[in-house]
């Protein structure tokens, strides 16, 4: 029946690549279907009203058909072109990066309605915010509770005693923060310092338009930055390409942290 063989979604173009001579395979984050990949066929063609429509990180509407390998592209239509992160290198080196974390924490058609509602609004920060770094800390705090992979921030995870404000321990191994008394001497736990802690914390429960306020000094903002990737490639074993693109896209500018 028609109605089974194409449906309706909204999608984030996470990624794509050339497929055949004339093809692309999309990467993209749909609200209920999770993460798919669809093809669009002839989408490299010169004459194919398509080709502008499935740009990465592009907001699009798509008429989908159902097929054996791939789902295939029928129609797409952008939402959102958010366009800023087409001119500006280093805000798209910050959505490559959005993407290729989405893509490597979930399998395909798992659905995660907020995951996808939280990259949606990380997009758009990244194109408005005055701190786009931050609104990609923010992401990687709420993305990481999302998926299942929240530390805890707030509670020892040895002893379970709630954490002082002073000097506690990062443990990416225990799944988050190790009080004085179990954290120090432990060779996997690195320091943390207090401004990081209470950032993290803040990051962890309280809203966008309250984080967007903060004007973090330069050496929280990359302790900030060092404590979550080391969190994340503990839990992926490895460290994802985009990140090796953005140390060395912030070697060869003079603005620390990158903006």
């Amino acid at each position: 029946m028609e109605r089974e063989r194409l449906y309706r979604t909204e999608a984030i173009i996470l990624h794509r690549a050339d497929f055949g001579e004339a093809d692309r395979v999309l990467n993209v984050l749909t609200p209920r279907l999770g993460r798919l990949r669809l093809l669009a066929k002839g989408v490299r063609k010169p004459s194919s009203r398509k080709s502008g429509h499935v740009e990465p990180f592009t907001h699009v509407s798509l008429l989908v058909a159902r097929g054996t390998t791939f789902d295939i592209v029928s129609q797409a239509e952008v939402v959102e072109p958010f366009r800023r992160l087409h001119e500006h290198l280093e805000r798209a080196s910050l959505a490559y990066y959005v993407s290729e974390l989405i893509t490597a924490f979930t399998e395909e058609r798992d659905e995660n309605a907020p995951l996808f509602d939280l990259t949606l609004a990380t997009l758009s920060r990244l194109c408005e915010a005055r701190d786009p770094l931050l609104a990609v800390r923010f992401f990687e705090v709420r993305a990481l509770g999302l998926l299942g992979f929240q530390p805890q921030l707030h509670f020892c995870v040895a002893c379970q005693s709630p954490l002082e404000p002073t000097t506690n321990y990062f443990d990416p191994g225990a799944g988050g923060v190790l009080c004085p008394r179990h954290g120090e001497g432990v060779r996997s736990a690195q320091p943390l310092a207090l401004p990081t802690f209470k950032v993290l914390r803040y990051m962890q429960t309280q809203p966008w338009d309250r984080v967007a306020a903060f004007q973090l000094k330069p050496e929280t903002h990359r302790d900030v930055e060092a404590v979550l990737q080391r969190f994340i490639v503990h839990i992926l074993e490895r460290r994802l390409k985009s990140v090796d693109f953005i140390y060395r896209l912030r070697r060869e500018t003079t603005v620390q942290p990158m903006r």
